[in-house]
């Protein structure tokens, strides 16, 4: 397998810009390698099979998702309360829907979860595990709300996304003050 980590990211992003557009049915490696401008086997030369792409995929949207410690810094520097908390789930908001592609592969990614085993197993570690970094990050912040709160944030935030990233039911209606309300409703 190929380890030039920088050309595995390239083709990453583009496997990302394919599971995005044309959904699961239209990832495969010659799609990745026609996205990112390579020779024709050079994704399945960093991707041996299917499930290496896929794995490699949701790794890279977790890079991708991953916050910046300078903004975790700033948004640590309040004092944690409702207001901080919709700092917070704002900012999960902004990086979300910063690069589009990447959350409507992660949907896609989901959705290909229940119909593939084996995609639902790789989805439920990464998701479980995401859960339980977030249920501790706020614990340890002392923000409020705990497990339940978190997950129903998720829910909220999921479905947030998934409106605002296809046919939103409500345009005029700014994120921000979706989530404000949300933060106001669920705390």
């Amino acid at each position: 397998m190929a380890r030039n980590s920088g050309r595995r990211a390239e083709l990453a992003d583009a496997g990302i810009r394919v599971l995005a557009r044309e959904g699961s049915r239209g990832l495969t490696h010659r799609a990745v390698d026609a996205e990112c401008g390579a020779p024709t086997g050079t994704a399945s030369n960093y991707f041996r099979s299917r499930a290496d792409l896929l794995e490699g995929l949701v790794a890279r949207i977790g890079e991708r998702f991953a916050p910046d410690p300078e903004v975790v810094a700033e948004l640590a520097s309040h004092p944690p309360d409702r207001a901080s908390f919709a700092r917070h789930v704002r900012d999960i908001v902004r990086r979300l829907s910063a690069h589009p592609e990447v959350t409507l592969a992660w949907f896609e990614l989901r959705l290909e979860a229940a119909r593939r085993p084996e995609v639902a197993d790789l989805m439920r570690g990464v998701l479980l595990e995401g859960f339980r970094a977030d249920v501790a990050y706020n614990q340890a912040a002392g923000l409020p709300g705990g497990k339940a709160e978190i997950a129903l944030f998720h829910y909220a935030v999921d479905g947030l996304l998934l409106d605002r990233l296809t046919v939103p039911i409500d345009p005029e209606t700014s994120t921000d003050a979706v989530v404000e309300a949300l933060v106001e409703g669920l705390l």
